[in-house]
């Protein structure tokens, strides 16, 4: 009669320091010893599968099929959740993704919603999910839990959160239309020269790059403004480096550079082109030169422009400034910016794992400032506020001439 209280007696002091393969050939070896009945026996005492034990037994009886040091064959065990649901991964994106949060000059994001609250979202979806697998794949993509920290950003806005969705679902209407979205704003000004620019690069050890102690801007050289256009559908970047103001003209400017020089190619069809811009500065809403000029670029264009601005405060989470300035950034770090055809060089260099592609043109011309808008020159501004929020959000359609032709 086999000893059942032994057998479980020795699974127990055993059970701690078994591996899975180890457990089912050790209760095998048992199995063996007792003879007829003994699969049965260890299976009472130790609760294991029969199926288990008896697998163990033609281990036991056969060469190992896996390497040493590993408990299994090669691809076994359960599969990965992103394997079983290949969408899984993409569906959570787009659950995060409007309300993702982050530095634009790191690839650390983090976002809002917990992970139970995502796991229902999914299961709602169709994705058999716990909130456990939600949380491994958010560390994947980048994404972590945050404290509060105390930052001061600018006035928060009770719409804000509506902003982004409303955003967030105008550039994906624009994009499911096969109509193109871009992203734009402007980099933080560059002196032009041997001064110092923050990061570090690869070098002779012992001979680093000798720049100038002070910042003081060289005659002649002088700053730079660059503009950028973000495609979010491409991927494909646009900036062009301005010598001169960075005023609304030249905003307008690097985005009918954008348009003639790749946009038009890309989407021949097109009849409108959205803009996803921050609140402030050269393309702010209440710029009355930013309309103005976007209405002269829709007469030359053809295009019927939506403008959607970024809520006040919430410029860094621009899609330009971590799709594209941010690697513009790590691109040119440690390297003095001697030249316009340096930084120019530089920026039309960067290049991504992902895809990114950026073109880069210096642009010489004059942008004064100070330029007045008149009232006149308003009332011919065919703009068309949104139902939600028509001061942030609007389109600027052909003038009547335009369109007829």
């Amino acid at each position: 009669m086999p000893d059942i209280d032994g057998i479980r007696q020795r699974y127990l002091l055993l059970q701690g320091t078994l591996t899975e393969r180890s457990r089912r050939q050790w209760a095998a070896a048992e199995a063996t010893a007792i003879g007829r009945g003994g699969v049965a026996a260890v299976e009472r005492a130790t609760g294991l599968a029969y199926r288990t034990i008896a697998r163990g037994v033609r281990e036991l009886g056969s060469p190992s099929e896996v390497e040493p040091g590993r408990v299994r064959r090669p691809g076994g065990g359960r599969k990965r959740a992103t394997i079983l649901d290949p969408a899984l991964r993409s569906a959570l994106e787009g659950l995060v993704e409007p309300v993702a949060r982050g530095d634009p000059e790191s690839p650390l994001r983090w976002t809002c919603k917990s992970t139970r609250q995502l796991a229902k979202e999914l299961q709602v979806q169709g994705h058999g999910v716990s909130h456990t697998v939600v949380a491994g794949l958010l560390h994947e993509l980048g994404y972590s839990l945050q404290a509060n920290r105390k930052t001061k950003e600018g006035t928060n806005h009770p719409d804000r959160n509506a902003q982004f969705e409303h955003i967030d679902a105008t550039v994906k209407a624009q994009l499911a239309a096969g109509a193109p979205a871009i992203s734009v704003d402007t980099k933080k000004k560059e002196l032009v020269g041997d001064f110092k620019n923050a990061g570090r690069t690869w070098r002779p050890k012992g001979e680093p790059e000798r720049v100038r102690v002070h910042d003081f801007m060289i005659e002649g050289l002088g700053k730079v403004a660059p503009y950028g256009v973000y495609d979010l559908a491409r991927n494909v970047g646009w900036v062009s480096v301005g010598v001169d103001h960075d005023t609304a003209a030249f905003a307008v400017a690097t985005i009918a550079r954008w348009w003639k020089k790749l946009g038009r190619r890309a989407y021949p069809k097109a009849r409108t082109l959205v803009v996803t811009a921050d609140g402030g500065g050269s393309n702010g809403p209440r710029t009355r030169l930013w309309k103005l000029e976007l209405q002269r670029f829709a007469d030359q264009s053809g295009l019927a422009v939506r403008v959607c601005h970024l809520p006040p405060g919430t410029s860094k989470w621009n899609k330009i400034e971590h799709r594209l300035f941010s690697f513009i950034s790590q691109n040119w770090r440690g390297q003095p910016l001697l030249t316009h055809a340096t930084i120019v060089n530089l920026i039309a260099a960067t290049r991504t794992t992902t895809g990114l592609k950026v073109h880069c043109e210096l642009d010489s011309g004059k942008y004064p400032k100070g330029i007045t808008v008149t009232d006149a020159q308003m009332t011919n501004i065919h703009l068309e506020p949104d139902s939600f929020h028509g001061d942030w959000n609007y389109t600027i359609r052909p003038s009547k001439a335009r369109r007829k032709q």
